[in-house]
């Protein structure tokens, strides 16, 4: 699910080219001179911010609701404040002289462990681009591409009041891989349940989060060279099997299992690739992910499994899926997108 998140080394309002603008908002935030553990104090709060928003073009105006990236605080840091970041200040072609963002990154991430790039983004040559010197993919899903100003790369979907890389390890674009395992919910009568739609209800398999508490997809970091099916059996093993505590014999028959399921029985509905709404992202490093749905229609691959929750999950369940569930990050538009794929239930309202 991520890489942990060490204590501040670094804090304070830097002023980068790279997210300068020349003229004054509309929004105005009183931030100079502030440091990370300092909050903004507002001197305004314009009540047309949001019709502001929607006069901006269609694009614009869906860059700017990346209301997760905008978080007031950084997550695991309680003294990290980000720039607060007006909805119609979001995108990069709106100016905003008064931008000043925190610069934040993690002990963690500074101590240069083997998932970290080096501190200084100007020593990487290879943006946008299959980074060979250390197999690492730089691309990004959105569109074609992502700037890179003074050396620093620029999150495609805007201004998220933070610098740096936070938590993150990588410069630009942090790939993940996400399972969205599936299958219908039955009752004592192995018959399949009818939602209040008349369409069939689905589950997933949901893990709670140490970190935060939120319910997630058990997915995890792409290590550099790995193909995407090894990072979903890795991590679907370690999170909602609990592989790291079984002996090594168990390790290598759920590996067996998954690798069946995954590769040879599991049905994939459908692949996505998208930039996630994720609050560990800053203006120069943000998570990106393809989530895979593998569906077990009959329920007896996966869904027979028992689920045990490790590594980074603290609980573990096959959830029900309906327009009420709240997940972390961009997670719930995933599952929303399973739901219009498989034509199952979401809206619990009568048709």
């Amino acid at each position: 699910m991520g890489h942990r998140v060490g204590k501040i080394v670094f804090k304070g309002c830097v002023r980068q080219s790279a997210v300068r603008s020349s003229i004054t908002s509309s929004a105005k935030v009183n931030t100079k001179g502030r440091t990370a553990s300092q909050p903004p104090t507002y001197l305004s709060q314009p009540q047309q911010q949001i019709s502001c928003a929607r006069n901006l073009s269609t694009k614009q105006f869906i860059m700017s609701l990346h209301m997760k990236a905008r978080c007031k605080i950084y997550p695991r840091e309680k003294e990290v404040f980000r720039c607060p970041v007006p909805d119609d200040k979001v995108p990069w072609s709106v100016d905003f002289l008064d931008y000043e963002p925190v610069n934040f990154t993690s002990k963690s991430v500074l101590s240069q462990p083997v998932w970290a790039d080096p501190p200084d983004p100007s020593e990487i040559q290879a943006f946008n681009t299959v980074d060979t010197s250390c197999n690492v993919n730089r691309k990004t899903y959105e569109g074609k591409g992502y700037e890179v100003v003074d050396g620093y790369p620029r999150n495609p979907r805007g201004r998220t009041g933070v610098t740096g890389r936070g938590c993150l390890g990588r410069w630009g674009p942090n790939h993940a891989a996400d399972p969205i395992v599936t299958r219908w919910k039955r009752d004592e009568n192995n018959e399949i349940v009818i939602g209040g739609d008349g369409k069939p209800v689905l589950q997933f398999v949901s893990v709670q989060r140490r970190d935060n508490g939120e319910w997630a997809l058990p997915g995890g970091m792409v290590d550099p060279g790995e193909n995407r099916t090894a990072t979903l059996i890795r991590e679907f093993g370690e999170e909602a099997l609990n592989s790291l505590e079984k002996t090594d014999e168990e390790k290598q028959k759920i590996k067996r299992m998954l690798t069946d399921l995954f590769v040879n029985k599991g049905e994939v509905v459908y692949i996505i690739k998208d930039m996630l709404n994720d609050p560990r992202n800053t203006d120069n490093s943000w998570m990106e992910t393809k989530a895979i749905n593998f569906h077990d229609d009959d329920g007896t691959g996966v869904g027979a499994f028992q689920l045990h929750a490790g590594d980074d999950a603290q609980a573990v369940q096959w959830k029900d899926i309906d327009s009420g569930l709240e997940l972390y990050a961009s997670h719930k538009d995933f599952i929303k997108e399973t739901v219009k794929r498989r034509n199952a239930h979401w809206d619990s309202s009568p048709v």
